[in-house]
C-alpha cells in the first residue's frame, strides 16, 4: 500500500503536482504570449489612457469591477464579445478580477458619452438609481502631473511623444479617468449592431396600460440622459411626435453609436414599443 511507503508515496505526488502545473499553466502561458496570439487593432494606453488607470487602480475600482469577460451565453448575451488574451498585452498589471460587485467593464469604452461617465463619477445615483456606488467627483479637483506621468511611461516602455506629454497639462483625474474607461475593449472591432426582426407595427398605439408600463421603464433607463420630462441633458430633447414610430422603436431598440446611446434590445421588442409609446405619445396620455 502506498501509505507504506512515504517516500515513493512523497515522490509521485511531487511528480502528479508537477505534471499538473506543467499542463495547467506552463504551457497554456507559452502558448498565448506569441507573436501569433497578437490583436493588431490593441494599441498601448496613452498618457491621459494610463493615467486614469493609475487613478482606477488607485481608487479599488477592480475590486468592484472585472475587466474580462467568459465564454459564456449569459456573459456575451449582457456585456458583448468574450474577452481575448491578445486585449491585455499593453496591461501591466492585468485588471482581469473575478468579484462583479458593479458590472464588468470590458467593453464599456465608446457605449456612453464623455458627459455620461463625468455624471455617473460625479453622482452615481443620478445615472442609475439603484446604485452603491461611491462619488468620485473630487476627481475633478485634482490635476495631472504632467512629470510623473512621464515617467510612469518610460517604465512600461510606451511610446509616447512630448506634444502628448504637454496636452496634460490643466487635465484633471476626472479626464484621465473618462479617457482610461472610453479606451476600455476598443482593440478589437464592434460587435455588429443589434437589428430589428420583424414587423415595426406599434402593437398598442397609445394603450394606457402601455403608456403606464412605458413611463416606468422611461424612469428607470432615460432619465438620466434625457431628462425627467423628456427637455434634454446628456441626450438630446425628446420632444412629443417628433419620431414615426417605427424610427423611434429602431433606435431604442439598436442603439445610436454616434451619440453613444446604448442599445436597449435587452428590454425586449414588448418593452421597447412601451416606452416607445410613452415617448411619442406622453403629453396626450
Amino acid at each position: 500500500m502506498w501509505e507504506k511507503k512515504p517516500v515513493l508515496f512523497l515522490l509521485l505526488a511531487t511528480v502528479a503536482i508537477l505534471v499538473g502545473t506543467i499542463v495547467t499553466m506552463v504551457l497554456p502561458f507559452a502558448w498565448v504570449n506569441t507573436e501569433a496570439d497578437r490583436i493588431t487593432t490593441v494599441t498601448p494606453y496613452k498618457p491621459l489612457e494610463q493615467a486614469g488607470r493609475d487613478v482606477y487602480i488607485r481608487e479599488g475600482c477592480n475590486n468592484c469591477h472585472t475587466q474580462t469577460i467568459r465564454p459564456l451565453v449569459a456573459d456575451v448575451l449582457r456585456y458583448g464579445e468574450y474577452s481575448k488574451s491578445g486585449e491585455f498585452v499593453y496591461d501591466r498589471p492585468h485588471l482581469w478580477g473575478s468579484r462583479r460587485t458593479g458590472p464588468d467593464l470590458a467593453r464599456i469604452g465608446g457605449k456612453y458619452p464623455d458627459a455620461w461617465h463625468t455624471q455617473h463619477m460625479e453622482a452615481p445615483v443620478s445615472m442609475i438609481p439603484k446604485s452603491n456606488m461611491p462619488a468620485y467627483a473630487f476627481l475633478k479637483n485634482h490635476p495631472l502631473d504632467p512629470a510623473y506621468i512621464e515617467k510612469s511611461m518610460k517604465v512600461l516602455d510606451f511610446p509616447y511623444t512630448p506634444a502628448e506629454i504637454a496636452a496634460l497639462n490643466g487635465k484633471t483625474e476626472m479626464d484621465a479617468m473618462v479617457a482610461y474607461l472610453q479606451k476600455l475593449g476598443t482593440g478589437i472591432p464592434k460587435a455588429a449592431a443589434v437589428t430589428v426582426v420583424g414587423d415595426l407595427k406599434n402593437p398598442f398605439p397609445k394603450d394606457p396600460a402601455a403608456m403606464q408600463a412605458g413611463q416606468q421603464l422611461f424612469a428607470q433607463n432615460c432619465v438620466a440622459c434625457h431628462g425627467a420630462d423628456g427637455e434634454g441633458g446628456i441626450g438630446p430633447e425628446l420632444e412629443p411626435g417628433s419620431y414615426d414610430d417605427a424610427a423611434l422603436f429602431e433606435m431604442i431598440y439598436s442603439g445610436i453609436t454616434a451619440n453613444g446611446m446604448p442599445s436597449f434590445a435587452a428590454l425586449g421588442t414588448t418593452k421597447v414599443w412601451q416606452l416607445t409609446n410613452f415617448v411619442n405619445y406622453r403629453k396626450e396620455h
